[in-house]
């Protein structure tokens, strides 16, 4: 599935977000969006799945299902795993009734196998670790088969053994998958390990649209500046929000 921007623009209490931005992910891709804190990465996911509305321009979608994997995983704490994971099949309209329950527990047990934890369905989110929990919110991303994933800052308070590790599960689920990814990210070792493009936001526009590499090794003022983390450069922190 493939993902294409144009010319979009969303503004929040007139303070303009993204202003006429447009790029393309290619089927099965990652792409990896970076920038400043408040620089409109997050608010890209939520315009491509329907949670917030563009004031103008076009996301074009070919079909198939979204997932969104969340910040800090956002699961269920009265639920257990299986609970969880499950939860799509037996809530949305289109899943719902079409499983029985041990076709449930199959479906369940084949995605936590794909992020390495399995025989884990009775135990609640308290009792897992950070990162654990990241890969059970995969879990549950993965359930309805998705043609694209949305990650939002996906090793955000992990440690870097626990990074890598869900790293490398976004890099296979793109593998088994075929899914198109788009992961929101501050991290190097994630644009590095993950992304086969990238582009980095800032002032409203997109300011560098290229390979990992290339924004790594050569770049231009914003990217050397992003990954140097130098306070001095044409990014200013703290003139946008998001």
């Amino acid at each position: 599935m493939s993902i294409e921007i144009k010319n979009l623009t969303k503004s929040f209490k007139d303070k303009v977000i993204l202003n006429d931005i447009s790029f393309k992910v290619d089927d099965g891709e990652i792409l990896a969006v970076v920038g400043l804190s408040g620089a409109g990465k997050s608010t890209i996911l939520k315009l491509i799945c329907g949670l917030t509305k563009p004031d103008s321009g076009e996301i074009i979608l070919s079909q198939g299902d979204i997932a969104m994997v969340f910040q800090y995983s956002a699961l269920f704490d009265s639920l257990n795993v299986f609970e969880n994971i499950a939860f799509a099949l037996k809530e949305r309209k289109e899943f719902k009734n079409k499983y029985s329950e041990s076709e449930l527990k199959d479906i369940v047990a084949q995605k936590l196998k794909m992020v390495g934890l399995e025989g884990i369905e009775e135990k609640m989110p308290h009792e897992l670790s950070g990162g654990m929990q990241k890969r059970v919110s995969f879990a549950r991303a993965i359930v309805t088969n998705p043609a694209t994933i949305l990650y939002d800052e996906p090793t955000a308070g992990l440690d870097p053994v626990s990074s890598t590790i869900i790293e490398d599960y976004i890099v296979r689920l793109k593998n088994e998958l075929k899914a198109t990814s788009i992961v929101v990210t501050h991290q190097l070792s994630t644009i590095k390990r993950c992304a086969d493009k990238v582009i980095m936001l800032y002032n409203e526009k997109i300011v560098y649209n290229g390979t990992p590499y290339d924004m790594i090794h050569n770049g231009n003022e914003y990217t050397k500046q992003f990954v140097n983390a130098k306070i001095e450069g044409p990014m200013k922190v703290g003139t946008t929000e998001e």
